[in-house]
């Protein structure tokens, strides 16, 4: 296992992704995508696949045996049993794939690993520090809605299927705000690695400076 295991979370369209991207960047840290992991073990004859095959048959698989993930999407979304059994299926799946990417940096001081569901899926222990990227309900229905291309009303949805942020927010360690403008949320990102880093030793290998950019 890894020295510190820092978990982002957030809520669809809070912009959770783009921070941990960042984070990693500015930092040279390494990051470990649960949702990467989660789309290999759904590519065809993957354990994930497999699972959902077994319980589902056809229903949300193209022509090809490719998983049709819009579909799915849209199920799980007005579906909330759905999206439990679904849990039920994958999580133990990526939770172990997980820890073995985990073992894999166990000579790094610092990693960060992006869990959409880590407090909604009980994984609060798999790591030391709870991260989560908070944006504001109107704002995420936006970007959801340019990023997907759905209306209003599928947006919504989209939000109501997952915990309330705000509840999220209440369980973390740190909150990063990410409803304003980008380069805000960077210069937060940047404080809190560096207090995460200082309370861990961690060195530093970027200084402030290289945030010309924003």
């Amino acid at each position: 296992m890894a020295g510190t295991v820092v978990g982002i979370s957030g809520g669809i369209g809070s912009g959770k992704s783009r921070v941990s991207r960042f984070w990693a960047g500015h930092f040279s840290l390494p990051l470990i995508d649960l949702d990467a992991i989660c789309r290999d073990l759904l590519r065809p004859g993957q354990e994930g696949w497999r699972a959902l095959q077994a319980a589902f048959g056809n229903r949300y698989f193209a022509a090809n045996g490719s998983l049709d993930r819009a579909a799915l999407r849209r199920a799980i979304f007005a579906d909330h049993g759905l999206r439990r059994q679904l849990d039920d299926l994958l999580h133990p799946l990526a939770r172990r794939a997980m820890r073995r990417a985990l073992a894999a940096q166990a000579a790094t001081a610092t990693v960060l690993v992006e869990i959409p569901l880590l407090l909604e899926a009980g994984w609060r222990n798999d790591v030391d520090r709870v991260v989560v990227v908070y944006a504001g309900p109107g704002v995420r229905c936006r970007r959801i809605m340019a990023r997907d291309r759905v209306d209003r009303r599928q947006a919504l949805q989209a939000i109501a299927s997952q915990m309330r942020l705000a509840d999220k927010a209440l369980m973390a360690d740190h909150v990063l705000d990410n409803s304003g403008a980008w380069a805000d949320t960077c210069l937060q990102v940047i404080h809190l690695g560096r207090l995460l880093a200082g309370s861990t030793g961690d060195a530093f290998p970027r200084s402030g400076a290289d945030v010309g950019f924003l």
